[in-house]
């Protein structure tokens, strides 16, 4: 696994992961996507640890579209040890969850997220969101990390 990847998603549950990715495609944002389902396996992925060691660790993905409520560890731990390394600090991650609590919000950008974005049910606004994340995070944005 040694070729770029732009974007890496972190869902555990299918049906969302699957709606992510068809609304990706959709708009032909989803060329370059690995989808992991646990935030250990998120991290390992990040940190070129584990199954993925021997992946390029100068290739980090353009953007991390992070789910909060996953099983196991969940988003704000994942979140909180993106940030904790030099390397990974300032790795774009978009929080990307059914959650509108207030606290979840707070402690997502207290954590160093970069955006907060709570899932339409509607999969045409769903899709709409998505193209939209896709487009500014893939597209407009200019990452620190060096141009492919």
């Amino acid at each position: 696994m040694n070729n770029p990847v732009e974007i890496l998603l972190v869902e555990d549950n299918p049906y969302d992961a699957e709606m992510t990715i068809r609304a990706l495609r959709k708009h032909e944002l989803a060329n370059s996507l690995i989808h992991l389902t646990d935030g250990q396996q998120a991290l390992d992925f990040i940190f070129c640890t584990g199954i993925y060691e021997t992946r390029r660790e100068d290739q980090p993905p353009k953007i991390v579209l992070l789910d909060l409520k996953l099983t196991g560890m969940d988003g704000l731990e994942v979140l909180r040890q993106i940030r904790a390394f030099p390397r990974t600090r300032l790795l774009p991650v978009v929080i990307l969850t059914s959650s509108q609590e207030d606290r979840d919000v707070l402690e997502s950008y207290e954590f160093g997220a970069n955006s907060f974005i709570v899932k339409p049910v509607d999969f045409e606004k769903f899709s709409e969101t998505i193209c939209n994340v896709g487009i500014y995070w893939l597209k407009i944005n200019l990452t620190p990390f060096p141009h492919r």
